[in-house]
């Protein structure tokens, strides 16, 4: 890709961030983003379809770095609770984007996309659990319910939320058997 499109794709995406902190979604205007990214529609309109696309494409890089983040995936069978510290601290890693696109109305995206990212990253390792109903209904308790208790309590401490999630998620390691 030529610098120029690099510059401009960025540019695009600082623009969207910015304003993206400051209103909801369906507020923000490609006019307004392309006066703030200093640019014209039609650059705008050769890079997404819509605000809604940008956004799209946005969420799905958080969540493609939160997923890179766990690094054991084979944790989610031999150490659940530390399955479930690896995840947090890559959602810690991306705490400032998360908090910005995942704001207001797409506040649960970001679980149903990390749910569907990680199982299929699980399901790469071990593929006989995509069809077991019970590794499926632990995977979807451990990353649904942990992140909503991880976002609920922005007030905690982060160490003593993931180390209080991940026990929790360890004590369901006699389930797995």
């Amino acid at each position: 890709m030529d610098l120029r499109k690099v510059k401009t794709e960025q540019a695009i995406k600082n623009a969207f961030t910015l304003l993206r902190s400051k209103k909801e979604l369906e507020k923000i205007t490609v006019k307004e983003l392309c006066a703030e990214a200093r640019i014209n529609k039609s650059t705008f309109y050769s890079h997404y379809t819509d605000i809604y696309a940008l956004s799209d494409t946005l969420e799905e890089e958080v969540v493609d770095s939160i997923t890179k983040g766990v690094l054991h995936p084979e944790y989610f069978e031999q150490n659940p609770a530390e399955f479930t510290r690896e995840l947090f601290y890559a959602y810690f890693a991306q705490n400032s984007l998360i908090m910005i696109l995942f704001s207001g109305k797409q506040r649960n995206h970001l679980a149903e996309r990390i749910e569907r990212s990680i199982k299929e990253l699980i399901f790469e390792k071990y593929p006989e659990y995509r069809d077991d109903v019970m590794k499926n209904v632990i995977l979807s308790y451990c990353i649904q319910g942990g992140y909503h208790a991880y976002a609920g309590n922005p007030q905690c401490d982060v160490n003593q939320l993931v180390n209080i999630i991940g026990a929790l998620t360890g004590s369901i390691k006699d389930f797995m058997m």
